[in-house]
């Protein structure tokens, strides 16, 4: 079993174990996306959905005024958010609900940006990274149960005029998702960023009206 660690996370200082993903640094660029996204987005909270160890959501609100909501499955993880949510100073700042994803939801709330970080890595490659713990990198055949399933809580939950971005494995899930995006009457993919040899992160908006 592994022991507790700390890592330095964009000028957080994240707490974690062996039972949540070990922080990357490049996953940074997802929150400051975000962040940078909240000065135009509007009124409303940020919503995190997969937020494992918290760095990701955590990052984005901080120097700001947005409230987060921050879900996870794994009662670990929460716990592990919640106490960098302290260390942060962010604590009155954040809420963290432990479940399925949208079960943790009401059907009426809207967010002004959505962050998710849902594990993408295909079944059959789960046991290529020994020190990842599976529940937070099994994405299923193709790599995008989970993914799939924030794209639904995007659709049902993010504001009007909002944005959301989704941390995904490959292109080729990006056009994927793009595909799924396309029947979903007031989403858009507009924009998407690659990181060789480490993930894609998706730009999805709501129109407004």
């Amino acid at each position: 079993m592994s022991a507790a660690e700390a890592v330095d996370f964009g000028g957080l200082r994240i707490s974690f174990d062996h039972r949540v993903l070990r922080p990357r640094s490049w996953t940074a660029a997802q929150s400051h996306w975000a962040s940078d996204l909240l000065r135009t987005a509007p009124a409303g909270h940020v919503l995190e959905l997969c937020t494992g160890a918290g760095q990701l959501g955590l990052l984005a609100v901080a120097g700001t005024d947005r409230r987060l909501v921050a879900v996870d499955v794994s009662p670990a993880a929460v716990s592990l958010a919640r106490a960098n949510a302290e260390a942060a100073g962010l604590a009155e700042q954040v809420e963290i609900r432990q479940g399925n994803l949208d079960e943790t939801l009401d059907p009426d709330e809207q967010f002004a940006v959505i962050i998710a970080d849902p594990p993408w890595v295909s079944r059959a490659d789960v046991a290529r990274y020994p020190e990842d713990p599976v529940l937070a990198i099994d994405g299923g055949t193709h790599g995008l149960d989970l993914a799939l399933r924030c794209l639904d809580v995007i659709e049902h939950h993010l504001a009007d005029g909002g944005s959301a971005v989704l941390q995904l494995g490959t292109l080729a899930q990006v056009a994927r998702v793009q595909a799924s995006v396309s029947a979903a009457t007031h989403l858009r993919v507009v924009e998407h960023r690659e990181f060789p040899d480490h993930g894609v992160l998706v730009r999805i908006d709501r129109s407004s009206g």
